[in-house]
């Protein structure tokens, strides 16, 4: 049986800026290390190695090594960084988690809650009650500010 076709690795050139910005990455100290490995990649493949070679290097499996090549390849730097995951999209803003998690930590009696401690959902229900009556006098996202919970 014949051998199948090997696709050849896609080459990659770096400008001095982008080199640059790899480098830090690569070996910078606090860079998280899916960066380090992605920008590893890239620096091993603008030297003319082949994916099987940097996946070794690295310590990745090739199909990543060919995945990171190739990002890089099509969008340059900025295909380096992670896509968009799917997902429900969140229940609360950031703000309103915030605002939640700053109402579990006061005492129920405070918020005018007749509960003695915050348990489960209680203090998110409080929440969404203060913030439609705010919502309701005026005061809410619709008049341009968001009202405070406590």
């Amino acid at each position: 049986m014949p051998a199948l076709p090997v696709a050849a690795a896609r080459p990659i050139v770096l400008t001095a800026a982008e080199r640059h910005r790899l480098k830090k990455a690569a070996w910078g100290h606090k860079t998280e290390h899916r960066a380090r490995v992605r920008a590893q990649i890239v620096l091993w493949a603008a030297r003319g190695r082949s994916n099987a070679r940097i996946a070794v290097e690295v310590g990745v499996h090739v199909d990543t090594v060919r995945t990171w090549r190739g990002r890089f390849a099509d969008l340059g730097l900025p295909g380096l960084a992670d896509c968009k995951r799917p997902g429900r999209p969140a229940a609360f803003t950031a703000l309103q988690a915030a605002q939640v998690k700053a109402l579990a930590c006061q005492l129920p009696a405070e918020a005018g809650a007749p509960l003695s401690p915050w348990s489960g959902p209680e203090p998110a229900r409080e929440a969404v009650e203060q913030a439609s009556l705010a919502g309701r006098l005026g005061c809410g996202a619709d008049a341009g500010t968001v009202p405070p919970l406590a």
